[in-house]
């Protein structure tokens, strides 16, 4: 159920912290962890680190994917890590509402490093290709330029833990917010009004577009497994992403919008949204 994002600045200590912790919540209390790489995901989409970081459609596709995976892992009991550096403010909200609407505790952990340490770091890494080095034009736009640090006064940064590389991480504390308290309730931005009969083929047409959008958007990121829909409580079955096209969801929408006319005039839309992903479930099924 949990997600934790870690959220830092170039070598400032966020994938040590991610391994860390999975070694904690693993070992100690035997739960199930997921760590989610950016800088796998930037491996797996083709891309090299410091052109990726300079291009903000290459950048865009490397957020949305970390964004879904990291969405597809939230389960009931096990801990998802999202490992990256998670400068955007506006990203690190997506990521709230998203966990929020599945009904999943979260917390963030700021690696914070003193600038010129961190670069000095930077320049004694080791890879036969360099990969693993920032640029200097990379390194100072994402530590001085493009960084909006968190902050714990807002509700999608807390809790809150900032660490240094030489501090002790309060690993009991993140256990006991993440495992121990009740997650955010789901609020009107997370949950979809009923339905009136003079907007139903307005808002029923609006979701199921919805959907199929981020159906197609998971393929098009070749992503394996289930994809999840955690605005509507609906998971698509994993195996189905590669059989669809833009054609064929439009042909099995339609199908359904007759359907929902039909039978689920007076539902709410998250019912809706529930019943269309039950339907394809079943119809690629067979």
């Amino acid at each position: 159920m949990p997600l934790i994002i870690i959220c830092g600045t170039p070598v400032s200590g966020k994938t040590t912290r991610a391994k860390e912790l999975k070694q904690f919540f693993e070992e100690k209390h035997g739960k199930t962890v997921e760590i989610v790489s950016e800088d796998e995901a930037i491996a797996k989409l083709g891309y090299e680190k410091n052109s990726m970081f300079l291009d903000s459609q290459k950048e865009k596709r490397v957020r949305g994917y970390l964004k879904s995976e990291a969405i597809r892992l939230i389960g009931k009991d096990n801990v998802v890590i999202l490992d990256g550096s998670n400068y955007i403010k506006g990203y690190r909200y997506e990521l709230y509402c998203a966990s929020k609407a599945s009904k999943s505790t979260q917390c963030t952990i700021y690696t914070l490093r003193n600038h010129e340490e961190a670069w000095q770091a930077n320049q004694k890494r080791i890879s036969t290709d360099n990969s693993d080095q920032y640029t200097e034009e990379v390194f100072n736009a994402l530590t001085r330029l493009r960084f909006e640090e968190p902050n714990s006064n807002n509700r999608w940064d807390s809790p809150l833990f900032t660490v240094l590389p030489t501090d002790n991480i309060d690993l009991e504390t993140i256990y006991k917010v993440l495992f121990e308290k009740k997650p955010p309730p789901p609020n009107q931005s997370t949950q979809n009004p009923p339905l009136s009969s003079t907007n139903f083929l307005y808002e029923v047409d609006k979701t199921t577009q919805d959907i199929c959008k981020q159906i197609l958007e998971a393929k098009q990121l070749n992503l394996d497994g289930e994809v999840k829909f955690p605005s509507y409580s609906a998971v698509l079955e994993a195996g189905f992403i590669q059989d669809v096209n833009p054609q064929k969801l439009l042909r099995l929408r339609r199908q359904f919008l007759t359907y929902a006319k039909m039978n689920h005039s007076s539902e709410s839309a998250d019912k809706i949204a529930r019943y269309f992903v039950q339907y394809l479930n079943k119809t690629l099924h067979d």
